[in-house]
């Protein structure tokens, strides 16, 4: 069952690791867009075609829309965590194959829905689906990093390999997967894992789960709890032309530290949590008394953040895949992939009644 995906070009089985998260960052970015616009039958787009702002509740300081772009991260996320929670106990029975594939359909099906709704209903169903999509794909990508040295050195090694060695390294590790038929007949793979073998390795990844799940919940209770409140009206940018911006950082400072883990490694990410709370605190702060004077500190910060972030996620991997052992490293990523999520939802489900309270204060 794993042929296909054991012997399609490496470059290829990197793009999918690559486009796994495409719909999911796209949803978010456009969650204040989703909830302000509800498409007319002549309209074909979710944002009006003129240039001006259309605030739901002028009278607040805040320029709220009825509901927080919390419900879309909600949305986008709670399925994913559902996943997650369960891949452990038994998704390992689903051979790779069919799990990508029901993955990129997935990620289809949310852009035509979202793309063609008249709602925002249906929009919050495509952006389920766009989360399905997130949630397996990245479940079965990274504990298929447990079979593919090419990767697997990429992340423990501190020195550039030796391309021929990484060749025949990725190559030795395609030919269980090329021989194989059930997944669960793989020497060392998780299946074969006892519950009390599970539970002993869960134990030992608390200490790289933790700081992870701390450093999210702060990360996106900022994006979708916070961005939406971070309005300056004295700049040429509309409301949902600074949430965008704020989005399009984030994500540039994710993408530029997930990229540098052969440049900067960090061993404790305890630190990285921390960090991030205080990140957390001071835009709260602000939300709460407005003494930034420019939207441009704002983008730094929020440029930081995701380099926090980003650096958070790559190094947690990086540790766990040195200090587990082969036998339960495919297990191991497919728990640790839940931090994240875990952190993701409780900041989704804060970030609601937060907005709520600040937008009726105000």
């Amino acid at each position: 069952m794993l042929c296909g995906l054991a012997v399609a070009p490496f470059g290829f089985r990197r793009l999918l690791g690559l486009c796994n998260n495409f719909s999911y960052v796209v949803m978010l970015s456009a969650a204040h867009d989703i909830l302000s616009h509800e498409r007319s039958p002549g309209n074909q787009s979710h944002v009006d075609p003129g240039p001006t702002p259309n605030p739901h509740n002028s009278s607040s300081r805040f320029d709220c829309n009825s509901v927080s772009t919390a419900a879309v991260l909600l949305a986008d996320i709670l399925p994913t965590l559902v996943i997650k929670l369960l891949a452990p106990l038994g998704l390992h029975l689903l051979p790779y194959s069919p799990r990508v594939l029901l993955s990129g359909v997935c990620a289809a099906g949310s852009f035509i829905l979202v793309a063609f709704s008249h709602s925002v209903g249906t929009s919050l169903c495509g952006v389920v689906l766009a989360s399905i999509s997130s949630g397996l794909g990245e479940v079965t990508f990274l504990s298929l990093t447990a079979f593919y040295p090419s990767y697997f050195l990429l992340l423990t090694s501190p020195e550039p390999q030796d391309p021929g060695g990484a060749e025949e390294a990725e190559t030795a590790a395609r030919q269980p997967l090329i021989n194989t038929e059930v997944p669960g007949s793989k020497p060392g793979s998780s299946s074969s894992l006892s519950l009390q073998e599970r539970w002993t390795v869960f134990k030992g990844l608390l200490w790289y789960i933790i700081p992870l799940v701390v450093v999210y919940f702060a990360e996106y209770f900022i994006n979708q709890g916070l961005f939406e409140l971070l309005f300056f009206r004295n700049t040429s940018l509309s409301h949902a032309q600074q949430y965008r911006w704020y989005q399009m950082l984030y994500q540039a400072g994710v993408f530029a530290s997930r990229s540098s883990l052969r440049c900067c490694r960090i061993r404790f990410t305890w630190a990285l949590a921390l960090l991030q709370c205080l990140n957390l605190a001071f835009l709260l702060a602000d939300v709460w008394f407005s003494f930034l004077p420019s939207i441009y500190l704002i983008f730094l910060i929020i440029l930081y953040e995701g380099l926090l972030g980003g650096a958070a996620y790559v190094n947690t991997f990086h540790n766990i895949a040195l200090e587990t052992r082969d036998e339960h490293r495919e297990f191991a990523m497919a728990v640790a992939c839940i931090s994240d999520t875990l952190g993701i939802s409780l900041s989704g489900l804060l970030a609601l009644p937060l907005h709520d309270f600040l937008c009726h204060l105000s």
